[in-house]
């Protein structure tokens, strides 16, 4: 069994990590069992995610949802950014589905 996780973060490191799969899961049997779900954690809006990357283009910021284990919980992902945030990130970059990506390539930079 997997799970969802948005994951967000720019030059300065992890800016954000949700665990999508929990908070769907929450208000459906919140919902089945007749319950306010309004009282329950928001979903990250990923579109407003990436509306404050865009206004924000010199952070260079990328968004990506990973699908891991239920083994693996976001505390563990945002230790590990914490740990060697590069190569999270280029972990995150090889198995994730990018949202969005401000992301400068070496090739792309004509001078330095």
């Amino acid at each position: 069994m997997s799970h969802t996780i948005a994951l967000m973060w720019d030059c300065n490191g992890l800016e954000a990590a949700v665990n999508v799969s929990d908070i769907r899961k929450q208000k459906m049997w919140a919902s089945l069992q007749g319950k306010d779900v309004t009282k329950l954690p928001v979903e990250p809006n990923l579109m407003l995610w990436r509306l404050r990357a865009q206004a924000n283009m010199q952070r260079k910021y990328e968004i990506y949802l990973i699908e891991t284990d239920n083994d693996v919980s976001v505390d563990d992902i945002v230790d590990a950014f914490e740990q060697s945030p590069q190569q999270m990130a280029d972990t995150v970059r090889q198995i994730g589905h990018k949202f969005y990506s401000d992301r400068r390539r070496d090739e792309e930079v004509r001078i330095r």
